[in-house]
């Protein structure tokens, strides 16, 4: 077993002191997958970055998606050939090269009932062309009877079923992908700081050179200068881009995305993908022992700060998933949780459910790039992208002396990657500290939430056997990951460790004593 680490991030006086001396050579503006990915990749070239967003990483739509990594099987209705492939590349790379302790494969079963808006034949040729598409890697998409289905989701709805077709992508925890992206570039050079709120922007010359900031968790103010500003704020972007020129016209529009996380009443070994229309599918995901349900798709105005889940919503959701769920699984008094993000979209007209994901990307009259959207399957691919786009500005205001994104290794891991199964394993066979015995369900929940890096948890566990205990007793958490939070997860506020770095609130456990227990150990320790 290794041997915990002293703190890996630096206190915030600390990185304030370390952001306000130096002159950076991007500043990334926003702290959603976007940011982190560019900001990683920025950093692995050689570029002194600097990192900051005015709440948590992935403290908004990165940590309210389908968690899902996929191909896009929609996609493909549209003649989409290209980009569903490219879709399956990245997300093989993601679930097997670059995370597979943070990523899983997760079989999908698309009910086709009768007078549904799609037939047998135009399906189970869909979904064979889809796992063609991804090289057969998640074996052959094919057509199942309803009888079998049942076996692996006891909740199905049969009636009126004619078949069911059947296909292969995968699943992950956003906000665990995210943060440890975020370690990843800290491990390449990147500085960062979150609840660093955007006071204004700094310029030279009428040029964007910088920020001015404040600390939320202090009420610090600092600045940080830099040769080129990225703004990856997301939902937030054009206001940032109204702060470079009052009169920038919008560049983006929104879509919210609700979901409802419920307990299940049985065991599901594979998810339900279920044609709303011609377009659209509602989804139900076995995910971290729970359901989630979703997603909504509309258009949203309105200030991204008070995007929210909301009668209507529900109301859609649970009726959508009556076409493939029965209805002892779609009980309200079933749902833990529920949350909603926005999906960001290039302006113009037409119905945000059939609009391109793609990535929005300006460059302002002050210099600065503003870029927004691209989903979460592609988010290395963006990060590259962004990247060889700031490499080619005119003028080339990163300046000289580092690596071109194109020298890149493309299949750099993230921290702690390793066989999830291994990892288990270690944690419940390791004899090598005295302490308590880890629970099974706990060791493989640390085994593909933190991969090889469970083991300084588990350490954290033996040396103290008040962090091994359960936080609550319906959940796998142990204590020792709040103190990991606080000293190597940048966790700050309650809401960090009980919605991002744990699964507390989604479970529907974060109780107030839990919550005054969890800003106790954050506050034990030096700002």
């Amino acid at each position: 077993m290794t041997t915990p680490m002293t703190s890996t991030r630096l206190s915030r006086v600390e990185t304030r002191e370390r952001l306000s001396m130096a002159t950076y050579d991007l500043l990334v503006i926003g702290g959603g997958i976007l940011g982190i990915s560019t900001a990683w990749h920025a950093a692995q070239s050689g570029l002194r970055v600097a990192l900051v967003d005015a709440g948590d990483f992935a403290g908004a739509t990165s940590s309210a998606s389908s968690k899902l990594l996929h191909g896009g099987l929609r996609y493909l209705q549209t003649g989409a050939v290209k980009l569903v492939a490219e879709n399956h590349f990245e997300r093989r790379a993601v679930s097997r090269q670059v995370a597979p302790h943070l990523a899983n494969p997760l079989t999908f079963y698309l009910p086709i009932y009768k007078g549904g808006p799609h037939g047998a034949a135009k399906l189970g040729a869909g979904v064979f062309a889809y796992s063609a598409l991804s090289a057969f890697g998640d074996g052959v998409g094919h057509l199942l009877s309803p009888e079998k289905a049942v076996h692996s989701v006891p909740e199905l709805r049969t009636d009126n079923l004619q078949t069911v077709a059947v296909y292969g992508d995968d699943q992950m925890n956003d906000s665990r992908m995210a943060l440890m992206t975020v370690r990843a570039a800290v491990e390449s050079g990147a500085t960062v700081l979150n609840h660093a709120e955007l006071q204004g922007l700094r310029f030279t010359g009428g040029r964007v050179t910088g920020a001015e900031l404040k600390d939320r968790i202090d009420g610090t103010e600092f600045g940080v200068d830099a040769r080129l500003v990225l703004n990856a704020t997301g939902p937030w972007v054009d206001h940032l881009r109204r702060m470079e020129n009052p009169n920038a016209a919008p560049s983006i529009r929104l879509s919210k995305g609700a979901h409802l996380v419920l307990k299940r009443t049985s065991l599901w070994r594979a998810a339900l993908a279920t044609p709303i229309d011609k377009y659209r599918i509602t989804f139900a995901l076995p995910w971290e022992d729970m359901l989630l349900l979703g997603t909504t798709d509309e258009e949203y105005v309105g200030d991204p700060a008070d995007v929210g889940v909301n009668e209507n919503d529900i109301a859609q959701i649970l009726e959508e998933a009556a076409y493939s769920i029965r209805d002892q699984q779609l009980s309200r008094d079933l749902i833990t949780y529920s949350f909603a993000g926005l999906r960001v979209l290039p302006g113009g007209p037409g119905d945000t459910s059939t609009a391109k994901r793609e990535t929005v990307v300006t460059e302002g009259s002050g210099g600065m790039l503003s870029v927004a959207g691209g989903k979460w399957t592609t988010f290395r691919h963006i990060g590259r992208t962004v990247l060889q786009k700031l490499e080619s500005l005119p003028g080339h205001p990163l300046g000289e002396g580092y690596e071109p994104v194109s020298r890149l290794p493309k299949g750099l891991p993230l921290p702690g990657i390793a066989n999830p199964r291994a990892v288990t394993r270690g944690l419940l066979t390791d004899n090598t500290a005295q302490g308590p015995q880890m629970a099974a369900d706990t060791a493989r929940h640390l085994a593909t939430h933190y991969g090889t890096l469970a083991y300084e948890i588990a350490c954290l566990a033996h040396r103290d056997p008040a962090l091994a205990e359960r936080i609550h007793p319906d959940a796998p958490e142990i204590w020792a990951q709040v103190v990991y939070a606080r000293d190597h997860e940048w966790a700050e506020t309650a809401d960090d460790v009980l919605r991002r770095r744990t699964t507390l609130t989604i479970r529907g456990l974060a109780t107030d004593q839990i919550r005054a227990r969890v800003e106790a150990i954050l506050a034990a320790k030096a700002l």
